[in-house]
């Protein structure tokens, strides 16, 4: 009698593998790109990059679709909602859903796939989610690379859902083309608590909900943002914010949302802006790395290791300030790179 069969062990893939899955729109390859690209193995990392320099050429083509909203707001029915008429018009949808991770264990629900059922089980979409393993404003720093690995794929947009945790929707603004917010009315006043900062990056803003006894609430809270808007600055010269109600339960207003997006699209890429918007959203995340790679350098190095605690210390204990620490440590790994004659990172 024998036992059970041990389980298979996954394939080990090539560069050509990765490319060639992702080009011909395997789900399967694309999923494990992805998790290629997110993984924090130095060897993944250095793989993921050689893939992502090959996709390059391939990628840029699709809208890039930002969208936040306050708690309890329904991003991810509405993004079923809007996503099932994208669909039937014929497009290919990526959802990116960025998943809260734990702050203790690190874990993460990655719940959004049970609740977009519709999308997640049609093959013209591709959901999924992505812990923010504690990343900067609840996205995690792969995003941007799934973006294109997305693009890649044959996917003409794609959905960035964030967690709505407040640097979060700086950080998804920054990576997309139109940043959709959505709002709730008719729990007191609307305007009430809201962030100005999140307003002026809206490129398009929806009151959701806008159904049942919720509809002249929704109503007058649409009149009231459009009014707030008049007193702040655009994200564009070209573009004023439109304020739109809509309802994910009945599909009233869905149709004129995704009419506004692609408006908004059409009108920078008309002006000249989308091209720039995007050069300078590359150019920030360049740096956005150079920082990222610094810091991780800097903290495997055994000299800063060793200092560390005792700057900690000493920065706790009011003895030292906390620049004449972070340049002493920035000095330990010069030093040290001098010495050995290589700047070079790992």
């Amino acid at each position: 009698m024998t036992g059970p069969r041990p389980p298979k062990r996954r394939q080990k893939l090539s560069r050509r593998d990765y490319v060639q899955g992702v080009l011909s729109g395997d789900r399967a390859l694309l999923g494990r790109a992805i998790t290629l690209v997110e993984s924090n193995l130095p060897a993944h990392q250095d793989l993921a990059q050689q893939v992502l320099q090959d996709l390059l050429p391939h990628t840029g083509r699709a809208h890039r679709v930002g969208i936040t909203g306050v708690p309890g707001v329904g991003k991810s029915t509405f993004i079923e909602g809007l996503g099932s008429r994208l669909l039937l018009e014929g497009h290919r949808l990526a959802v990116l859903a960025i998943d809260p991770s734990s702050g203790r264990t690190g874990g993460s629900i990655l719940g959004d796939k049970t609740r977009m059922v519709s999308l997640s089980s049609d093959a013209r979409c591709f959901v999924r989610p992505s812990p923010t393993e504690g990343s900067l404003g609840g996205v995690h720093r792969k995003t941007r690379e799934t973006i294109l690995v997305c693009e890649a794929a044959g996917f003409d947009t794609v959905f960035v859902e964030t967690v709505g945790v407040g640097q979060s929707e700086v950080a998804v603004a920054s990576m997309v083309d139109t940043f959709l917010v959505l709002m709730l009315a008719g729990a007191g006043d609307a305007l009430q608590g809201i962030k100005r900062g999140i307003l002026e990056l809206a490129e398009v803003l929806v009151i959701h909900k806008a159904d049942g006894d919720n509809t002249v609430p929704a109503a007058r809270a649409q009149r009231e943002y459009a009014g707030a808007l008049h007193y702040l600055h655009p994200t564009s010269p070209s573009w004023t914010t439109p304020v739109l109600t809509a309802s994910s339960v009945t599909g009233t207003g869905i149709a004129e949302v995704w009419t506004a997006l692609q408006d908004h699209r059409r009108t920078l890429d008309g002006t000249g802006e989308l091209a720039e918007r995007r050069k300078t959203q590359r150019q920030r995340w360049m740096w956005a790395m150079v920082e990222s790679e610094l810091t991780r350098h800097m903290r495997q190095s055994p000299a800063v290791r060793a200092r560390a605690p005792g700057l900690e210390a000493a920065v706790a204990a009011g003895q030292i300030t906390a620049v004449m620490a972070a340049r002493e440590l920035l000095s330990l790994v010069l030093d040290a790179s001098h010495t050995t004659g290589t700047a070079t990172l790992r």
